[in-house]
């Protein structure tokens, strides 16, 4: 099956996932609420029947759904794909940097996910103590960082390492651990903590 269908037809994850990212950088896509028990069945071998035609951004909102449903449900992030193939569809879609945070409790479950700064093409200003303040206030004890680059290509740059070790050492002064920095580039994303940059 080639590209993205736009008919009746099943669909596994990876499919869905392959739908979304290999969709245009350049589309934004909006922020309107689709039902997903309207337009998708699930079946018992784990793919979704489509009860109609979708757009590209019914696709990408259904895929956000399903995303959300299976990480922000209250179990635990045990493997780092799951979060970054998360991270990657919440991200994947801007032209500009945002910094987000996943906060995490003791048992890594996800308390909530927010962009709290946003850049321009090229850079995103963070502020420490705003993370900092926000973990308290959620009491989290643990968070993944997460950023895109519009440039598509998803390799940590000086200034992505600096202010990762920033956070890293001023949440470690308050018992939170920093599990990740993970920089998303189109279909690709890369872990600082599994390239040993934490």
């Amino acid at each position: 099956m080639g590209g993205c269908p736009h008919t009746h037809t099943s669909l596994s994850f990876n499919q869905l996932n392959r739908c979304t990212t290999m969709s245009n950088s350049n589309d934004l896509y909006p922020t309107t609420t689709i039902s997903q028990q309207s337009l998708l069945i699930e079946n018992e071998n784990g793919t979704y029947d489509l009860t109609e035609s979708v757009s590209k951004d019914m696709m990408y909102s259904l895929m956000l759904e399903i995303l959300e449903e299976e990480y922000l449900r209250g179990e635990a992030i045990t493997s780092p794909d799951k979060i970054k193939k998360y991270l990657q569809v919440k991200l994947a879609k801007y032209e500009h940097e945002v910094f987000a945070v996943v906060f995490l409790d003791n048992q890594h479950r996800i308390i909530a996910y927010e962009e709290m700064f946003r850049g321009t093409i090229d850079g995103a200003s963070v502020y420490v103590r705003e993370v900092a303040k926000r973990c308290l206030q959620l009491n989290a004890a643990a968070c993944v960082f997460s950023h895109p680059h519009p440039s598509g290509i998803a390799e940590p740059s000086q200034s992505d390492i600096a202010i990762t070790k920033r956070l890293v050492e001023a949440l470690d002064l308050l018992e939170i651990r920093t599990l990740d920095h993970i920089i998303v580039g189109g279909a690709s994303t890369v872990s600082m903590a599994e390239r040993g940059l934490m």
